[in-house]
């Protein structure tokens, strides 16, 4: 892998690449990166693989290799302390609830101290806190060069560091922003590079579709209403009716998510001509003009004040963008495209592109014809050469022309990037389908240090009583391992069923804490499940949906056990999957087999590989889904998992589990 990225990197070009679990590849993309000389791009789809690579592995290299580069770390805006957002949140209504003017305190006592500014550094406020957004900006509230405290802006300094580094840290998130406003013609966030490499490629797809899209969410509206109100009280009270205006938007707001109707949990619905499928129109309708009348006498009344202080004048903007949202939303979708309402307990309306082909090809497209190195510049000996240590080699900015020297490097990686050799299913929707591919299998022995077993004594999936008997079986294995059983299902009506069972029915002599996800916050429950037992401390079982399947990691024997409820196929009534299920069939394809099986392949290859994280592992794999075995499509699925071997029936399943136990205790 590390040779093929080398390659890329002197030649220019797209390289994809899939590498196993316990392959390396952070280091394998890292190493021949550094070494060239080229400034860098090195985006991930999480904070917490950006706080790895930037805290521990690049710095590790860095020191070995020796090289005189410098590195800074990227993210979002809203991950910033706002030092002009934290000076007016006292003036909040939310800083008047309990705890809250102790918890502003702490904050401006560590806006003193910190250098970066980076919300990460500060203990005790997680995200999901009412006094986040007060105290962080965003690119609807952010007043940009005419804030009073721009020269002091953390977001600012973080960007000017980045724009003098060689390698700069971001996310994909964040890349995808940078795309957005270049677009614009607004000044970029990112530094222009040679190199661009994306870690957890396979999120690139969603990720990039949300940003193309075209949002209007009942929480922008309801934040806009509480800035305007503070603003107004704080900057201009009495000159406009603050109350008056802000409780116009806030009732139309929420009227128009009731509007949509009652929902249990969150749910997509399908958009028809004007409006989301199953919502009266004779609420719909009136409940969306009224936003778009309320956000114009906001426009009114923030008109008079705009000269008064910069505040007012982004305000006013942030009312024109979302009005000409809502005015979007009131009429006919794009055909190109596809349009949906998420409902949970606020309203979103989407409109979206169906993936990001169109826009990331013309990003990644050679600016000229590829070149070719010399077979002497190709050779094992040569490459072997700069993996040595000569950073200059193939990055000389007066090399000749031949060199390939100046177009731009795109590497794609992940340990999941399709079920065919092709990797199709990630390079079709990124458009990337010139782009050079490659398998790395992982080193583990999967044969010997791990098992499948799929029970053919449960009830089809779509059997009301499924999950119950998935919880009976998590049962009897918690109880034999101690713990040390993550449950992983394709809904979260399944997850809180099976929780509820367990937390009610494992006996309490097992000594196993059960663990459920949406009942602690994510990063406490990943913490608490490594630490497992011992210690005076229970074993754990977790069962999680949604985030878990992929990207949690827990080598050792504090897992040993995977139980997937069913096979991950998409809902079938989301709108988006649909509106791509119908392309593929216009196009004369299988909508089964070549989209809705390849991403329920993806997705069990991504559980699947919670299992073994190092060379010392061993697990069970259970796919309670007898699909698996009595379909033909079963055996496409199955190659796509590691070569495990495969247990004949119950006994054997809990013979294995045992011996788990037995191997840790002798």
């Amino acid at each position: 892998m590390a040779m093929a990225v080398t390659q890329t990197l002197e030649q220019g070009g797209q390289l994809v690449v899939e590498a196993g679990t316990g392959v390396g590849k952070t280091y394998a993309y890292l190493v021949p990166v550094l070494l060239s000389g080229q400034r860098a791009l090195v985006s991930t789809a999480t904070k917490a693989l950006q706080d790895q690579l930037f805290s521990r592995d690049i710095p590790r290299l860095v020191e070995v290799l020796g090289l005189p580069i410098r590195v800074a770390l990227l993210k979002g805006r809203s991950n910033y302390l706002c030092l002009h957002r934290m000076e007016q949140a006292r003036h909040s209504a939310e800083s008047a609830q309990p705890g809250a003017q102790r918890a502003l305190a702490k904050i401006e006592t560590w806006s003193q101290a910190t250098r970066t500014g980076d919300m990460a550094e500060l203990t005790g406020l997680d995200e999901r806190s009412s006094l986040w957004p007060l105290v962080t900006s965003t690119r609807d509230n952010c007043l940009g060069s005419s804030c009073p405290r721009y020269r002091a802006c953390h977001v600012n300094l973080a960007r000017k560091e980045a724009m003098a580094s060689d390698v700069v840290v971001i996310n994909h998130h964040l890349f995808f922003a940078d795309m957005a406003v270049r677009e614009s013609g607004v000044a970029e966030l990112l530094p222009t590079v040679r190199v661009t490499v994306f870690d957890e490629a396979h999120q690139l797809n969603e990720i990039g579709v949300n940003f193309l899209g075209k949002q209007l969410s009942t929480v922008q509206l309801l934040e806009l209403s509480r800035d305007v109100l503070a603003t107004g009280l704080q900057l201009a009270r009495g000159l406009v009716d603050w109350h008056a205006l802000t409780d116009r938007l806030e009732k139309s707001s929420r009227d128009l998510r009731l509007a949509a109707g009652m929902h249990r949990g969150s749910v997509r619905l399908r958009w028809t001509e004007t409006l989301p499928e199953g919502v009266e129109g004779s609420e719909w309708t009136p409940a969306l003009q009224n936003v778009l009348q309320a956000l114009a006498q906001l426009q009114s009344g923030l008109e008079t004040v705009a000269e008064l202080a910069p505040d007012f004048q982004r305000l006013l903007e942030r009312a024109c963008e979302l009005s000409q949202k809502a005015d979007l939303f009131s009429k006919a979708p794009d055909p190109e495209g596809v349009r949906w309402a998420e409902v949970s307990a606020q309203l979103r309306l989407v409109e979206s592109p169906l993936d990001i082909a169109q826009a990331f090809s013309a990003l990644t497209r050679p600016v000229q014809a590829p070149l070719v190195l010399d077979d002497e510049a190709n050779d094992p000996e040569s490459i072997q050469a700069l993996m040595a240590g000569d950073p200059r080699h193939g990055s000389d900015p007066q090399a000749p022309q031949g060199s390939g020297v100046g177009q731009r490097a795109w590497i794609f990686t992940s340990a999941t990037l399709g079920d065919e050799p092709s990797l199709r299913w990630f390079t079709e929707p990124c458009g990337l389908t010139s782009a050079q591919v490659m398998q790395v299998t992982s080193p583990f022995d999967y044969a010997l240090q791990a098992a499948l077993y799929v029970p053919d004594h449960l009830p089809k999936p779509g059997d009301p009583g499924h999950a119950g008997h998935v919880a009976q079986l998590v049962v009897e294995a918690v109880e034999l391992l101690g713990g040390r059983t993550l449950v992983l299902t394709t809904t979260l009506n399944a997850m809180r069923a099976i929780g509820e069972y367990l937390q009610t029915r494992l006996d309490p002599a097992a000594n196993v804490e059960v663990l459920v996800q949406g009942q602690s916050p994510k990063r406490r429950l990943m913490e608490r499940f490594r630490e497992g037992a011992g210690d005076g401390r229970a074993g754990c079982v977790l069962v999680a949906s949604a985030s878990f399947w992929e990207g949690f990691d827990v080598p050792g024997d504090a897992l040993q056990l995977v139980v997937i409820d069913k096979l991950p196929f998409p809902p079938p009534g989301d709108p988006l999957f649909e509106a791509r299920s119908q392309r593929v069939t216009r196009e004369g394809r299988s909508a089964f087999a070549d989209h809705a099986l390849p991403e329920a392949a993806v997705a069990l290859k991504q559980g699947a590989g919670r299992l073994i994280r190092s060379e010392t592992d061993r697990g069970v794999l259970v796919v309670c889904d007898t699909r698996l075995t009595t379909m033909s499509y079963g055996r496409r699925l199955v190659r796509g998992l590691p070569e495990m071997r495969r247990l004949s029936g119950h006994a054997e399943f809990l013979s294995t589990l045992r011996q788990f136990t037995t191997d840790a205790t002798s």
